[in-house]
């Protein structure tokens, strides 16, 4: 007979899922990008459909204009209105207490003690791996993936210009589905900076942040004058050291594929898609016939979407 009580599953399966919420809220608010993808709108959830569909308005309405008196009124079809498709991508984690770990922690609170503890553990395991994704290009793990910076906006293995949600932007007709990359190839100036910034800019319709490396971060801190290191109180207060350019916060994350770049966002059009009824959802705990050992499992449905490549940019090739 397998080690442990029981009647613990019911009380482990209610406390995953009380904890869920905020294992959720952590992880999305901590790391700058998460942040920037949830702070000020909320995450776009659907309940379900073959693909993750995005309208996207890439052209104006010919017809629209002045006439006079009996003046014929142009009533030509109108293209210019499409959708990006995006497929369903899957993330799971795995809690696992053995029936030994049970033993040695026998009793209510100590039992729901060793679980908090296993989940802040898996906690810090979504984070580093959400991180990387959505910051990669989605290749990952035979491109199971989700989506990340360097599909959507960077150079990754999809390339500039490449093909993204079944529009293929390498075609000249599709060129409002490119993003806006420059090589920089050397040190950070301001110049580059102002260029991007504007580059990615229509009226008032302009990078919401700027994120980049620990290192290039700290050579804008250098550019700027002392007096005018302005920074967002907002971004502060959620913990990220920042400097605004621009109005829009500058901030900095790790890992190889932020490295050497700064990205300029607009995350109007940048969502993450989460399954309605599948979204950092706890699965009952269970015991195996094969394991001495109880499981739940956290489930995640969605994917990074963008709706607007033209207002994202990115300086690569940076060398401090």
């Amino acid at each position: 007979m397998a080690a442990g009580n029981s009647d613990f599953d019911a009380i482990l399966s209610t406390t995953l899922k009380n904890y869920v919420p905020k294992l959720a809220d952590n992880v999305f608010t901590a790391r700058p990008l998460f942040y920037a993808l949830t702070n000020g709108q909320t995450i776009r959830r659907i309940n379900g459909g073959a693909k993750i569909v995005v309208p996207i308005i890439y052209g104006t309405n010919s017809t629209a204009g002045s006439y006079a008196g009996a003046d014929t009124i142009d009533t030509t079809a109108q293209a210019g209105i499409t959708a990006a498709e995006y497929d369903w991508k899957q993330y799971a984690a795995t809690v696992t207490i053995s029936g030994i770990e049970e033993a040695k922690n026998n009793g209510e609170a100590a039992i729901i003690d060793l679980l908090e503890g296993k989940i802040m553990q898996t906690e810090e395991t979504i984070i580093q791996n959400m991180n990387t994704m959505f910051w990669s290009n989605g290749a990952g793990n035979s491109a199971k993936d989700f989506l990340g910076l360097n599909a959507l906006v960077g150079t990754g293995n999809d390339g500039p210009g490449s093909s993204l949600a079944g529009i293929d932007a390498t075609d000249s007709d599709n060129s409002w589905w490119r993003s806006t990359l420059t090589n920089q190839g050397g040190a950070l100036t301001l110049a580059a900076m102002s260029t991007m910034y504007n580059s990615v800019s229509v009226g008032n319709d302009q990078p919401t942040i700027v994120i980049t490396d620990q290192d290039e971060y700290e050579k804008y801190e250098s550019l700027l004058q002392p007096n005018l290191r302005y920074t967002s109180a907002e971004v502060a207060d959620a913990g990220f050291q920042n400097l605004l350019f621009k109005g829009a916060p500058c901030t900095y994350d790790a890992g190889s594929d932020v490295a050497g770049k700064m990205f300029f966002l607009n995350t109007k059009y940048l969502r993450l898609v989460a399954h309605s009824e599948t979204w950092f959802q706890p699965t009952p705990f269970v015991r195996p016939t094969n394991q001495d050992a109880r499981y739940a499992q956290i489930l995640c449905y969605g994917e990074l979407t963008c709706s607007n490549r033209a207002r994202q940019g990115m300086l690569y090739g940076l060398t401090d």
